[in-house]
This record gives structure tokens, sequence and C-alpha cells, in this order.
């Protein structure tokens, strides 16, 4: 079967011949993968003999110039498209700090809203004309990229502590952020999709939890965030695609809420966080098709993530809907031998 095949069924709550295999390595987990073995350039996909899905997004920042403020052996200061000011580490695989925001208040968010205009412009065309007929003749999944709501806004545009604060104080302006980011990125794929081009589904980002808890509460997502979602799930079921949700951290307290969204699809389920999968799946399963959800602080340790897999799995992809991969990404603690047996053994026993 094709990826894409493969993927369907899960969709559609039915058993293919194995469960889809999708993750993202690390910058540094490919480096060391490289120098223990995998040739240079390789997909690692391809070496592996995972799935493949296309991922394609347009731009939707307020287009602010990009400037290198400060640069060391350790570290570079930039701007950012978006209006930040970030720094960036080099080594392998880091996390950006984050040192300011142009657009923090709702003052300045008028003169953002102004500067991303949505245009033909921000579709990256050249890429998806050659790109599109490789994704479809590969048998890749393909979605398009959206992006909009609490995450965008938080991390890129105004700070956490500034979101936070006016989710309570300025509801007006956050919802206004978080719908006209919505109202772009549909604007943008109506483009898109009014040229011929069609995807099986709409991903996007949006982190609501960390360690144990929510960033707000069920009562600030309801009148907020939940009605922005709905609009999302809706354009993508009119356009006959699936909706997909990447949200880290602990959102168990979220997910009846997602349910009634309608959205289709929920990823990471961050074991790390206090996500326990196979609760979700047990409780969900019939309406949610999970990815993710297994431990990626075992996968150094073979016989424990061996022993987790062989625990998790055979729950997760009862009746299809599961696809296979850590509770985020793979870390560069894990070797190329590891990845070997943890794929061989998911192979195996994610057979149906």
């Amino acid at each position: 079967m094709t990826s894409q095949e493969r993927i369907r069924r899960m969709f559609e709550h039915r058993e293919a011949d194995r469960v889809p295999i999708i993750d993202s390595p690390w910058r540094g987990t490919i480096a060391r993968w490289e120098r223990e073995g995998m040739p240079a350039g390789t997909d690692w996909s391809d070496w592996f003999g995972a799935d493949k899905w296309a991922f394609f997004s347009c731009d939707t920042s307020p287009r602010c110039p990009v400037k290198v403020l400060e640069e060391t052996d350790r570290y570079v200061i930039t701007t950012t498209a978006w209006g930040a000011t970030l720094k960036n580490f080099k080594h392998e695989d880091s996390t950006p700090e984050f040192l300011d925001y142009t657009y923090k208040t709702s003052e300045k968010w008028e003169e953002c809203k102004a500067r991303i205009l949505a245009g033909s412009d921000r579709i990256p065309w050249d890429t998806l004309k050659k790109e599109y007929p490789r994704w479809k003749a590969e048998g890749q999944w393909t979605q398009m990229g959206f992006w909009f709501g609490f995450d965008v806004a938080h991390s890129y545009l105004a700070g956490i502590e500034n979101i936070l604060i006016a989710m309570l104080e300025e509801p007006e302006w956050v919802s206004d952020i978080f719908n006209t980011y919505l109202d772009r990125c549909i604007s943008l794929f109506e483009e898109v999709y009014n040229a011929g081009y069609r995807f099986d589904s709409v991903y996007w980002w949006d982190d609501m939890g960390y360690k144990g808890r929510t960033f707000f509460s069920k009562e600030l997502y309801r009148e907020i965030l939940k009605p922005v979602q709905k609009r999302a799930v809706d354009w993508a079921h009119e356009h006959g695609m699936y909706a997909c949700l990447h949200s880290c951290g602990y959102i168990r307290d979220f997910i009846p809420e997602l349910v009634d969204v309608g959205i289709d699809y929920l990823n990471p389920l961050e074991v790390k966080a206090g996500m326990d999968p196979v609760e979700v799946k047990r409780t969900y399963g019939d309406r949610l098709v999970l990815h993710g959800g297994v431990n990626a602080v075992l996968w150094d340790d073979r016989d424990a993530i061996l022993a987790e897999i062989e625990r998790v799995l055979p729950v997760l992809k009862e009746g299809g809907g599961y696809i296979f991969a850590s509770d985020h990404s793979i870390p560069n603690s894990v070797s190329l031998e590891n990845m070997r047996a943890i794929l061989g053994r998911v192979k195996e026993l994610g057979k149906y």
C-alpha cells in the first residue's frame, strides 16, 4: 500500500496492511544516523521504510525586515518576519529564545493587521507546481498547512504572558488575532484549491498545554478559541479534507471539546506532559485518529522502548485510527541501531 492509502484507512477507522509510521527526527538525530551509516542526504523515511506525507504552507507573516543584530560563536540574534527578536543557538539541536516582540499590544496589532493582507504572491506557486506531481506520484499523504490560534499569537507574535493576560483582559483583541490569521489562511488556500490542487487534510499547530495543565481554562477555550477552530474544521470538511490538530502538552481536558468541534485527528499525545494514549484511544478512538503517544524519553533504551511499544501498540492500532510516532519528535539520543530495532518491531506488531 502507498502511504496515502495506508493513512486514509486510518482516517476511515479501517485496518490496513500495517499501522502507518510518520515521525520527525531532530537535525542532530539525522546527523548522528549519517555518522552511524545512513548515507548522507538520504531521506530517513526511505532509508527505514517509513511512510511519507507532504506539507504545503503559505506566508501569513507581517513580512517585517529580517536582520542579524548580533552573532557570536555560540548564537545569532535576528529579527524575524513576524516582528519578533530571536536568539538561535548554533548547536545541532536547540530551542530558540524569544527576546522581544513588535506586536505585543492591541494598538500595535492594528499595524500588524495592515501588513498581512492576503495576496497571490504569498503562495509559493513554483514549489507547488514542482513538488505536487511528485507527492502524488509517490503516494504521499498531502496536507494544507494552516497556522492560527493561540500558538502563533503567543509564540511568534506577542509573547505568551501578553496573550494569556489579554485572554482575560482584552479577549476581543485575542479573538481578532485568531480570526484574522484563520481568514488569511482560508483566503490563500481557497486560491490554491481553485487552481485545481487537492489535498488530503488541513493541519495546524496549536500547543494548548504544558506539563500536567492546559495554558488556559476550558471556559476561555470555549469563549475565544473553539469558535475559530470550528470555522477551520468546517472549511476543511466543506472542501473534502480532514481536519488535523497538533497540540503539545497536557490537553486531556480539551479532548471532548475538540471532538465536539469535529476535529478528526490529534497529535502528539505527549506522555511526558501527562497524556495517556491508551486511555484516550479507549475513550475516543472511534472518533479521533491518534498519532504519536510513544514516550520519546525511552527511545535510547532499547529494552525499555520495545517493552513500551509492546504494551501500547496492540491497543492503539485496534480498528485502525492510529499512526505510529514518538510523543513529539525523535531526539539525538536515538542511535541508528535503536531506530532500526524500533521500526522493525513496529512493522511486526503493527500488522493487521
